[in-house]
């Protein structure tokens, strides 16, 4: 099924990354080195990062109360900035609104904190645009999000995919790409396939 993509805000974008989002890693890869190319700058909360963690360890045999510790302090380190703490006041301009999800209340906050103008999530129908609309916030999923990136900024993503794959032992371009598609990012994965082949001919 063939997808549109997305029109990003034109101005920079401040992504808050929900919890689902950085549960899969290629996703996380993706985002993280996008930060770290300057396309996004990223943020998350405490309770978002460790809600991903616990989700982790429920679900991955390998991975290890000590291994969330280790990616929680990893993650930190490289993005010092990413990590922001709601305010009371956070929670306070949120009073009036109703969500699907009440226990969502807490990703908004951290959008607001972040000062994020776009919110990074598998569960885009938990957060109507009308209520994101009163933040100024636009709502993405990872393949939205991933693949727009791909269409505005197609030589820095290069290099995101380019170090996503020398960072994961034994990965490839096309193994890459598969796990694009097991992770719900089939319109990232042809399109960065797509790249690869123009900038590979």
């Amino acid at each position: 099924m063939k997808t549109s993509l997305v029109q990003l805000p034109s101005f920079p974008q401040v992504v808050l990354a929900d919890a689902n989002v950085l549960y899969a890693r290629i996703i996380r890869d993706y985002l993280l080195h996008a930060a770290s190319v300057g396309i996004i700058s990223i943020a998350w909360s405490e309770t978002i990062l460790n809600e991903a963690i616990k989700h982790l360890i429920e679900n991955i045999p390998k991975f290890s109360a000590e291994s969330g510790v280790l990616l929680k302090r990893l993650m930190n380190e490289a993005y010092p900035l990413a990590q922001v703490d709601s305010t009371q006041e956070d929670f306070l301009r949120l009073d009036a609104v109703c969500l699907p999800d009440e226990n969502d209340r807490h990703v908004l906050a951290a959008a607001l904190a972040a000062e994020a103008n776009v919110l990074c999530t598998a569960n885009t129908k938990d957060f109507p645009k009308e209520v994101t609309s009163l933040f100024d916030l636009s709502v993405f999923t990872p393949d939205e999000l991933l693949s727009a990136l791909i269409v505005q900024y197609p030589e820095k993503m290069l290099i995101v995919h380019s170090r996503t794959v020398s960072r994961l032992q034994g990965a490839t371009d096309a193994s890459t790409l598969e796990a694009l598609i097991k992770a719900g990012a089939s319109v990232t994965s042809r399109a960065m396939g797509d790249l690869l082949k123009q900038n590979n001919s």
